[in-house]
């Protein structure tokens, strides 16, 4: 079931998109950044966000994108069209600029798919709603912003630390705010896996997970920070000891 236009997750922060995939909006005085670009059919959705909120696009400073699947990145190209930066590890930058098709290309996942979609076809949704939303034939994304080290972005509002969580991809990363005590972990951490169907704390399975022995050592640099709430690419926020989910992630390990 979609979820609703917008639920506020902690004070000016705003989660969008459905039932596959998040994306969020945060308000910094300096101007509107979005941490992941979510699908194309989501466009009226964050129109109708800003709209409320009395904000245009033009107000939206920079995009950060936690990786480059399609799933992630496909307002990145009309956001970067009405004036924001659009951030990304340097490892994937080449699936921006190369267009959402590239992803397998560049990030080829550990195992098929297909093992996954026979023991599970309810998992078939997923691939298709995503199709259906346009994630496989948005725009590509020409002149990306890059890092390839742990850095603040003080060129970004609020000055989030740009971590290098790579795994899921090559160039996958976490945004931590850490004035709001808030980390943007991508699909690094997720607390909903589409293909296996578990819900909670996890990593995603090797069937869209690039180098999973990679995935788990991210699991390390994520529960250094200290962060209050984790905001995932799939699933709901967790609050509290991000330890307690991390520990969680690696008892389930990587399937």
């Amino acid at each position: 079931m979609p979820l609703p236009t917008t639920r506020q997750v902690s004070p000016g922060v705003h989660r969008l998109g459905d039932h596959v995939v998040n994306f969020y909006v945060v308000e910094e005085p300096g101007g509107l950044v979005l941490v992941d670009a979510g699908l194309p059919a989501h466009l009226g959705q964050l129109r109708d966000h800003l709209a409320l909120a009395g904000r245009s696009p033009a107000e939206i400073r920079a995009v950060l994108l936690t990786h480059g699947h399609p799933d992630h990145t496909g307002l990145a190209r009309t956001v970067q069209q009405s004036g924001a930066d659009v951030w990304v590890h340097e490892k994937d930058a080449a699936i921006l600029r190369d267009g959402p098709r590239s992803a397998l290309r560049h990030a080829k996942p550990e195992r098929s798919a297909l093992p996954y979609l026979l023991r599970r076809p309810g998992a078939l949704a997923t691939p298709a709603h995503l199709a259906r939303a346009g994630a496989f034939t948005a725009p590509a994304v020409p002149d990306p912003r890059v890092f390839d080290t742990d850095r603040r972005l003080e060129e970004v509002p609020g000055a989030p630390l740009a971590l290098a969580l790579p795994g899921h991809t090559p160039g996958s990363a976490g945004y931590f705010f850490p004035e709001r005590g808030l980390l943007f972990t991508g699909d690094a951490l997720v607390t909903h896996d589409g293909l296996t169907g578990h819900t909670g704390p996890t990593l995603v399975c090797r069937g869209f997970t690039h180098d999973s022995r990679a995935a788990l050592a991210a699991l390390d640099r994520i529960e250094e920070l200290g962060a209050a709430v984790m905001l995932p690419g799939h699933g709901d926020p967790f609050t509290g000891d991000l330890r307690t989910a991390t520990a969680r992630a690696r008892q389930v390990g990587i399937r």
